[in-house]
């Protein structure tokens, strides 16, 4: 009797964790701006020159802010912030700063749902 009931638990708690997986990522799949920006963000933390960093970082601004206009969340309004530092900073000419900038905005904007 209790495996039977252990059983049906397991499947229960299965088939809910089967319903809800695919909407986990549904806030980027459903913006893909938010997903560009990300990919942009990431681009610019790899770089190591100034005006690479600046260029991909005003990208994935650009993108973040088209996400903006479809929602509102806290990690993509940090992930605009950082990505205008990385892009300030770039301008100066603060390469490793403006990198790191990016980065943070990039594991902003990857928290978005």
């Amino acid at each position: 009797m209790w495996s039977a009931l252990v059983q049906r638990a397991v499947m229960i708690g299965f088939m809910a964790a089967l319903i809800t997986v695919p909407f986990a990522t549904h806030a980027q799949a459903a913006n893909p701006h938010v997903s560009e920006a990300v990919e942009h963000a990431r681009g610019a933390a790899k770089e190591t020159d100034a005006k690479a960093v600046v260029k991909h970082a005003e990208e994935a601004l650009k993108h973040a802010q088209a996400a903006q206009k479809d929602m509102k969340n806290p990690h993509l309004d940090e992930g605009v912030n950082k990505l205008k530092e990385a892009v300030e900073h770039g301008k100066a000419g603060h390469a490793d700063v403006a990198a790191k900038a990016a980065d943070s905005a990039a594991m902003h904007l990857s928290e978005v749902k």
